[in-house]
């Protein structure tokens, strides 16, 4: 069972750290159309698909679900929409490797700490030992941080102008945009929150409990694509990208194929992801951590194979190795915290 949940995760994390390679393969398009475009397959169609296939009269669970539930889970969604659009541009402006890792050494840090001050068990971190492996398992993911922006500045200064340019290169910029994202991306754990009363209605109405976040999950991904439609919208009018999507002399087909295969295996990670936390067991508390490096794994993996960081230098390199490493460390410790919060807990 357990065996089975890690093998899911391991998808999950596959697909999260995969999704973006179709978009690096758009020709002729601008960011802004082919991120759309991605949204629109990633946050409306994906999940709405998979809702009608696993959540038995979806249509009739979100009508009688309670509205202030759907309202505040659609206004969460709309937040991590921000988280979600601002890490598309951490990882234009970063790279796979390190956009990927910073962004979610960012996330866990945050989803750990901003929740616990919201519910006010922020004085549990600073007064038990779990709370302390968890504020240290933090104190470590900035580290990491630290390595790979530092690994990021080298790479910068090593390039010249003209490939700075080309491959959109820009280590202050996407610092700053990765932080924001990473704030942003906790409200999802709020958002599921507050979509309780849409999961208990999906399991009033017959939804199996491996599916029953399906259906809050569709409330959720609109919220988060109306924020990335807007963004996006702006950008395509004062940009006149709108026309990308009849522009007969790019690769139309093409690029249409690759943004809807990023939007739906940007979706897989979340459903791999439920799937895999509820086979899970006793060690249900690991779930967020495999899920985090098996992201972090992938998306490293698939730097290498299209060479990002190749003339950097051994140290650079090695310094952003190291960075990535601490992060990974970061994310055990902060589940080891978790654990030992629930075994004190439950004992």
């Amino acid at each position: 069972m357990v065996a089975l949940g890690v093998l899911l995760h391991l998808i999950g994390g596959f697909a999260a750290g995969s999704f973006y390679l179709p978009l690096k393969g758009i020709r002729q398009w601008s960011w802004e159309s082919g991120w759309l475009f991605n949204g629109f397959f990633s946050w409306i169609v994906a999940p709405v698909v998979i809702g009608v296939f696993t959540v038995p009269l979806l249509g009739s669970t979100l009508m009688d679900a309670p509205p202030i539930a759907l309202f505040w889970t659609f206004v969460f969604g709309v937040l991590w929409g921000i988280g979600g659009l601002t890490f598309g541009l951490s990882v234009r402006y970063l790279g796979l490797s390190l956009g990927y890792a910073v962004v979610l050494g960012f996330c866990a840090a945050f989803g750990t700490l901003i929740p616990a001050i919201h519910d006010g068990t922020i004085g549990a971190l600073l007064t038990t030992l779990p709370g302390w492996v968890v504020l240290a398992g933090i104190g470590v993911c900035l580290l990491g941080i630290g390595l790979c922006g530092y690994a990021g500045h080298l790479k910068e200064a090593g390039l010249t102008r003209e490939e700075e340019e080309k491959q959109e290169f820009r280590v202050g910029k996407g610092l700053v945009v990765a932080g924001f994202s990473g704030v942003m991306s906790a409200c999802m754990a709020f958002a599921f929150a507050a979509g309780k009363p849409i999961a208990e209605t999906a399991a009033e109405n017959g939804t199996q409990p491996i599916w029953v976040n399906s259906a809050v999950l569709v409330v959720i991904l609109i919220g988060g694509f109306v924020t990335n439609a807007v963004w996006c919208g702006y950008l395509m009018v004062r940009n006149q990208s709108w026309r990308d999507f009849t522009n007969t002399s790019s690769p139309l087909s093409r690029n249409y194929a690759l943004a809807a295969l990023a939007g739906v295996t940007w979706y897989l990670q979340f459903m791999f992801y439920g799937m895999g936390s509820t086979k899970m067991g006793a060690y249900d508390f690991t779930s967020w951590t495999l899920h985090m490096s098996f992201i972090i794994i992938t998306s490293n993996l698939w730097s290498l194979y299209l060479r990002e960081w190749q003339g950097a230098g051994k140290r650079t390199t090695g310094i952003l190795v190291a960075g990535i490493l601490v992060i990974t460390l970061s994310t055990v410790l902060i589940g080891l915290g978790n654990y030992l919060q629930a075994t004190a807990v439950a004992s």
